[in-house]
């Protein structure tokens, strides 16, 4: 397949960029920035320079291109925001960015529809000991300032699942270029290791999408998890700190590792699928 590729650059867009050459689609990758462009080339994609947010400008680039793919990638998270509001850059994508990119996909003639939604969005809460899947509640409010993220990515979803397109649930990314880079990332954690997180590393969220984009069901959400549940004091490498201390600090982390308790089966995505992790805990 011919696939434009939204969010090539970041965490989960350059391994995704290598799976998909190598399974043998072609990428045409979205790129802002000449920087950008430069990147997503040596990486074997074409570039076409638009930016997702200004819909006008997409749609003008790519005036006469055709793909029958497009997947949605988009995020800002290259660091923990301190306080989060309706203007956050990454709800900004998934909400407006969302519907450019499924106006690019009609312009396009694109036919499958992929969108970056996160597991995060059962609820920052904890679940307990319950194992959620597909058929939980998604989008679920607790009042507190992780909702601005609920509501992107319930908009991400409903309007990609609304126009027949796949919602991939991740959980939350470790690997190179991630908050959790074992190379780089110091992440402070909770003193007691903060709450069980559902995880996947970018790696297997990659050739997931690749089997999402070839395999996937239309119209409905998958789990994108390791299926190994651990605490954030098992993941991350940074100091140690009091919850209260953490709140201070970033509001949302707190809410992050310490409210949330998250186990979630990726059941449907292996069995439908055909995936397996590759990095299983």
């Amino acid at each position: 397949m011919k696939v434009l590729l939204a969010g090539a650059t970041g965490a989960v867009g350059r391994p995704l960029t290598k799976a998909l050459i190598a399974a043998g689609h072609e990428v045409l990758a979205l790129a802002r920035s000449e920087d950008s462009a430069r990147a997503v080339v040596a990486q074997g994609a074409r570039a076409v320079r638009a930016d997702a947010m200004d819909r006008d400008g997409l749609l003008r680039a790519l005036d006469g291109l055709s793909a029958d793919a497009v997947i949605h990638e988009l995020t800002a998270l290259a660091k923990p925001r301190r306080t989060l509001d309706a203007d956050d850059p990454s709800t900004a994508l998934r909400v407006r960015g969302t519907a450019h990119l499924l106006e690019a996909a009609e312009a396009l003639g694109a036919e499958r529809f992929l969108t970056q939604s996160m597991a995060l969005g059962y609820g920052y809460t904890d679940h307990g000991d319950r194992v959620l899947t597909e058929d939980d509640p998604f989008g679920v409010k607790q009042g507190g300032v992780a909702d601005f993220v609920i509501d992107g990515l319930v908009s991400t979803e409903e309007q990609t699942l609304a126009a027949g397109g796949i919602a991939l649930r991740y959980g939350l990314f470790y690997g190179p270029g991630t908050w959790l880079d074992p190379a780089a990332s110091r992440l402070p954690v909770p003193w007691d290791g903060g709450g069980v997180m559902a995880w996947i590393h970018v790696d297997d969220a990659a050739v997931a999408t690749v089997a999402a984009l070839e395999r996937g069901t239309a119209g409905r959400p998958y789990n994108v998890v390791d299926g190994h549940p651990a605490t954030w004091g098992e993941k991350a490498h940074g100091r140690r700190v009091p919850g209260w201390m953490l709140r201070l600090m970033v509001p949302y982390l707190g809410a992050l590792m310490i409210d949330t308790s998250l186990r979630v089966s990726n059941a449907r995505a292996v069995e439908e699928l055909g995936w397996t992790p590759a990095y299983p805990a």
